[in-house]
């Protein structure tokens, strides 16, 4: 009797490890399941640089994903990752195409991809942000700084506008194009067309 007693005993409390268990995992999954989640679609955006020049010399870039997640609602926890085809890169004109495209700019064959992957994001005013992020051109990465401004705010879709400003010779694209004066300073500009798919709204300050 005292031996099925104590079986039952631990059967009993193998069933109560395992519910307890259970339940964790349950809440866990839901808390995890409990963030915005959203999409970025490349048709509706737009990735598009300027260097002041003695030649107009801005453009775009025809193939890039971008990806925006959070770990939390807090806005703070968010991360956007960029991720940019340098071949893609269009002027309007097959020459400077060639001249980015070559060693002395993107060296694209050696570096198929410019991107920027933020590392703090902070809120300065209601539809306003500071991206810090790491940089990445031709292999080099450093700090840059991305300047953001958010539209639809409280309507789960909106438009995220930004610039980044660098310096070509800090990635080491030292030289010009014939017959064209360069400025050092170049200008990017994104519009992100961003809708959450699912999760709660992100929370931001008033």
């Amino acid at each position: 009797m005292t031996t099925k007693l104590g079986t039952q005993t631990l059967a009993a409390m193998r069933l109560a490890v395992i519910c307890i268990l259970a339940s964790v995992l349950i809440s866990s999954a839901s808390l995890a399941q409990e963030v915005p989640v959203f999409a970025i679609t490349p048709l509706d955006s737009s990735i598009k640089f300027d260097v002041e020049a003695s030649v107009a010399i801005k453009g775009t870039f025809d193939k890039w994903k971008a990806t925006l997640t959070f770990t939390s609602p807090d806005v703070a926890t968010g991360v956007l990752d960029v991720g940019i085809q340098a071949a893609t890169v269009d002027t309007g004109s097959s020459l400077k195409n060639g001249k980015l495209k070559g060693p002395d700019f993107f060296d694209v064959v050696r570096n198929p991809l410019i991107t920027f992957k933020s590392t703090k994001i902070v809120q300065t005013g209601p539809d306003t942000f500071e991206v810090d992020g790491d940089f990445t051109i031709r292999g080099v990465t450093r700090s840059e700084k991305l300047t953001l401004a958010v539209s639809g705010k409280g309507t789960g879709s909106g438009l995220i506008k930004g610039t980044l400003y660098f310096d070509r010779k800090d990635y080491g694209m030292n030289s010009g194009i014939p017959f064209i004066k360069i400025a050092n300073r170049v200008e990017v500009n994104v519009a992100l067309k961003a809708k959450r798919t699912s999760g709660p709204p992100v929370v931001l300050k008033q």
